[in-house]
């Protein structure tokens, strides 16, 4: 395993609707798990293929609940409720922004062995898989934000890790 490294905003990558995965290859074996270490080193709790310049729907998630989940072509089926938080991404660094999404949600998509697997999550992890999904249709966080971002102060940077 390796870290890779996270493209900024600027990037033109970021902007890209990602590529279906069609097969499991080791090379993108080796990228998922790349994207775990990437995503550990770095402190956060979600990252996108795009974030590491592949353009290819694959996102990790481990909001530190003791359950990293991959998500291959992920789909929203269901949401519902309303959670408004600040949001931080790895790819705006120092910044964060309010953003409101869906409390609970139910997505569909293959795991890392490409089995269809099914997720019906809440709170700060339906906020992570709903943050991550957006990557990988080039949606960054800002454009859904009920605010423009700001700097993040320290004590909410702890909060966002």
């Amino acid at each position: 395993m390796a870290t890779r490294k996270v493209r900024h905003i600027g990037d033109p990558v970021l902007k890209k609707v990602c590529k279906p995965v069609k097969k499991m290859t080791p090379n993108l074996l080796t990228l998922i798990d790349d994207m775990f270490e990437t995503m550990y080193e770095a402190q956060g709790v979600g990252l996108a293929a795009p974030q590491v310049g592949i353009v290819r729907r694959i996102c990790v998630v481990d909001v530190q609940d003791e359950d990293p989940v991959v998500l291959i072509n992920p789909e929203l089926l269901e949401s519902s409720g309303e959670q408004t938080d600040d949001e931080g991404c790895l790819s705006v660094p120092g910044k964060c922004a309010s953003v409101t999404r869906a409390d609970h949600i139910v997505v569909r998509a293959l795991d890392r062995d490409m089995n269809e697997v099914t997720y019906e999550v809440e709170g700060l992890k339906a906020r992570a898989f709903l943050h991550e999904m957006d990557h990988l249709d080039g949606i960054l966080y800002g454009e859904r934000a009920n605010e423009p971002y700001h700097d993040i102060e320290e004590d909410e940077e702890e909060d966002l890790q």
